[in-house]
This record gives structure tokens, C-alpha cells and sequence, in this order.
């Protein structure tokens, strides 16, 4: 008897993690990789011309992040399952991608056997966060206000994190491929929702909160 496999599509824009992804599930017996791409508008390609049964994605891509692609996954096909697979620990991005509907989270440190299980349970219409994380979610509930940067959209807190890198507003832009004066909107807005009052104090609110990667 055949097994049935979980098709996955990959969306990573470095070839060294989609290449090692691959061998880690051709060794799996239900599951195969069947589409690749680098960036947004590639995976959308894919999946708009291809039918898949989980979609394995990163979140920082060149241009459009993974974030958007995931709204997009929500709105066109609502009942694909997305786990993200990100280098960013999880209290930065787990609760955020969660709301968005991701069936899970999961860290490129985690082990390749948490990474079958995680994308079996996503596919089966589950949820998958550690262990840790899905305790932070439990004391989580009821609470009415989280931190500042939580009440953030997802753009806003890209650009938060930028700057608190040191990135100046040029910079953003250009790696964004927004205008400058989009990127200022947004610093106004993130400045008025945290009530931060300037960059030193975005640097040194995103070093004292761990938001660098």
C-alpha cells in the first residue's frame, strides 16, 4: 500500500537551508517536497498553479516578507496549513504568526525529528509551538495588554526592529522597497503606539527586549 505523502512547498530565500530541508524530508516516508521557491511572488506562483498540503516558510525574505505571504495564504487559501520555519526565536514572532492563523512556530535550532512531528501535526490541522512557548501562550490568556511592540502591525514591527538595528530610514526603504517617506509614516506610527520617543530609544528598547535576531 501506498503511502499518502504531505506535499510541502518550501519558502526560503537561502538555498542552503531549502537544500537541507530536502534531505531531512526525503528521508520521510509520508512526506515530500514538492514546490521551492525564494521569495513571495515565486511561492505565489506556485501556489496559484499548484496544490499543496503545507506550506514551510520562513519569515524574513528579500522584498516581501513571509508575514505578507502568510495574510495572503489566510485570504486565498484559508485552509492550507502554514508552519513557519524561522531563525527568530519564538516570543518575537510565535504569538504574531499564531494570530494570523500559522498552525505553528518553529526555530531553525530545533532538531529535524521536532520538525517531522511539527509539520505532521500542522497538516493534520493542529498546532505546533515548544513546549515553553505554549506555556508563555497559557499565562498569556486573559491578559488585556501585552508589551508595546505587540500592539504593532507586522510591518511596524519589522521596521521597529530595523531601526533599533541601526538602519537609517534610506536604508529601510531600500531593502524594503518602499519609499522613505513610507518608512517615516511608519516610524511615526510605531513612535505613537509604543510611546517611544526617538531612534536611541527604539535601539534601546529593541536591544533591552531581545527583538535582534
Amino acid at each position: 500500500m501506498t503511502t499518502k505523502k504531505i506535499r510541502i512547498l518550501i519558502v526560503d530565500d537561502h538555498v542552503i537551508v531549502r537544500e537541507g530541508l530536502k534531505r531531512i524530508l526525503s528521508e520521510v516516508e509520508d512526506m515530500a517536497v514538492a514546490g521551492e521557491a525564494r521569495n513571495v511572488p515565486d511561492a505565489l506562483n506556485l501556489l496559484r498553479e499548484h496544490p499543496f498540503d503545507l506550506v514551510l516558510l520562513d519569515i524574513s525574505l528579500p522584498g516581501r516578507s513571509g508575514l505578507e505571504l502568510l495574510e495572503i495564504v489566510r485570504d486565498e487559501i484559508p485552509k492550507l496549513p502554514v508552519l513557519v520555519l524561522s531563525i527568530y526565536p519564538e516570543d518575537q514572532y510565535a504569538m504574531r504568526v499564531l494570530r494570523q492563523c500559522a498552525g505553528g512556530y518553529l526555530t531553525k535550532e530545533a532538531a529535524p525529528e521536532r520538525l517531522v512531528e511539527a509539520i505532521r501535526k500542522v497538516a493534520g490541522g493542529g498546532k505546533y509551538v515548544s513546549p515553553d512557548m505554549a506555556e508563555r501562550l497559557a499565562l498569556a490568556v486573559g491578559e488585556k495588554e501585552g508589551a508595546p511592540h505587540e500592539r504593532l502591525s507586522d510591518r511596524e514591527f519589522e521596521i521597529l526592529k530595523l531601526i533599533g538595528s541601526g538602519k537609517n530610514l534610506t536604508g529601510i526603504a531600500e531593502m524594503l522597497h518602499i519609499s522613505v517617506k513610507t518608512v517615516s509614516t511608519y516610524r511615526s506610527r510605531i513612535l505613537k503606539k509604543t510611546g517611544l520617543r526617538n531612534n536611541a530609544e527604539i535601539t534601546h528598547y529593541v536591544i533591552v527586549n531581545n527583538l535582534l535576531p
